[in-house]
């Protein structure tokens, strides 16, 4: 009986594989296996499935959406090797099925992603909404760096929203939690000088700026 799972699949196409000749194909399937030996390495056999398909690889990871994310990445610097690539990521449901020692995985999970890494440019990865929700609820946060791409749909008329990975939108992120933090650090600081105010009385303001002289440097600092 076929058991079900869930699992991201990080599925690597080697572009217009089917027009190549025979022994570019086999030297491209040999770097391609080279280039996966590499990047699973760090990834425990027990967690990673690698499962040969027509034109690339599927490597599915058990619960690892990041693993993912920096497998696919980590295998597209290769194209500057001479290996035309192109990567799709999703995460859903496998079917297991077959006898222990010959079993076999399919299931949607697997199909999208290589529908994904179809309509993926060479070198480009693309990822599916399912991916990006499956970061997001593994490594908050992480996700901001999958924007998105635009929508396709696939030979079954399928409609896919999908998202290309963008570093900087994680430090634009990064920079609105700074921006934020120091608004309201200046909003604690300016309490506690009301506060101190109302004890002053009517002091000058200058008096003030005197006593307190920790705020002048911050309002100096400000004015540039």
């Amino acid at each position: 009986m076929p058991v079900s799972i869930v699992a991201s699949v990080a599925f690597l196409r080697i572009q217009d594989f089917a027009r190549r000749s025979a022994s570019e194909q086999a030297r491209l399937r040999a770097q391609l296996d080279a280039v996966v030996a590499v990047t699973t390495a760090e990834i425990p056999p027990a967690d990673r499935v690698v499962l040969e398909a027509s034109d690339g690889v599927a490597i599915v990871l058990l619960g690892r959406p990041a693993s993912a994310l920096r497998l696919a990445k980590r295998s597209l610097s290769a194209a500057a090797a001479g290996l035309p690539l192109s990567a799709g990521l999703n995460h859903g449901a496998l079917q297991l099925s077959g006898k222990k020692g010959a079993e076999a995985m399919t299931g949607d999970g697997i199909a999208v992603s290589a529908s994904i890494a179809e309509f993926a440019a060479p070198t480009r990865l693309l990822a599916s909404r399912a991916f990006r929700d499956a970061l997001a609820d593994a490594v908050p946060g992480r996700e901001v760096s999958l924007v998105p791409a635009g929508t396709f749909k696939d030979a079954g008329l399928r409609t896919h929203e999908v998202f290309a990975p963008e570093e900087k939108a994680v430090a634009r992120r990064q920079a609105r939690y700074t921006a934020v933090a120091f608004i309201l650090f200046v909003a604690l600081i300016g309490g506690g000088i009301a506060a101190r105010g109302s004890i002053d009385g009517q002091k000058p303001f200058s008096a003030v700026m005197a006593k307190y002289p920790y705020f002048k440097a911050l309002v100096q600092r400000v004015s540039f």
